[in-house]
């Protein structure tokens, strides 16, 4: 026999029993397994929300674990990229740092190229000869004043 066998077999017991028994003992009796029924109720319906509490918090505690490895996880993999990431900007600007230091070489050494040939050809404002500067004519050598091969002095002399 099986528990509800049992119980179903009890309870045909008490019925009976309870219809042969007086009045005022089948109020008191009534009352004392309400009480007991209740009590029963109670008990069991705290140990089955109790059990209940218990998984749910059990579950809980698994997910807020397995979403502190996802988020530990990923928040490892997006500083890794990141990492990456600022390390390609540093070499890209790297590069473009030496691709910009190389073409102000460029330019400056080709300025100073042309700067030295335009020195030769381009007189500045002070070299410009003003109407003073320039020879009247009574400044200027005669036939007289040409020296002649003569007046040349020769090695030995």
């Amino acid at each position: 026999m099986d528990k509800k066998d049992v119980e179903k077999a009890a309870l045909k017991a008490g019925k009976k029993i309870i219809d042969h028994t007086p009045e005022p003992v089948k109020e008191k009796v009534e009352e004392k397994v309400k009480e007991k029924a209740k009590e029963k109720f109670v008990e069991k319906t705290e140990g089955k929300l109790q059990e209940k509490a218990n998984e749910v918090s059990e579950k809980l505690q698994q997910t807020k674990e397995k979403n502190a490895q996802k988020v530990h996880g990923k928040g490892e993999d997006a500083k890794e990229k990141l990492q990456d990431v600022l390390l390609s900007v540093k070499d890209k600007l790297s590069d473009v740092k030496e691709a910009g230091e190389n073409f102000q070489e460029k330019v400056s050494s080709s300025d100073d190229k042309e700067k030295s040939k335009n020195k030769r050809k381009i007189k500045g404002a002070n070299q410009i000869k003003k109407a003073t500067d320039i020879k009247s004519s009574t400044k200027i050598k005669s036939s007289n004043d040409i020296k002649s091969s003569t007046d040349l002095k020769t090695m030995g002399s």
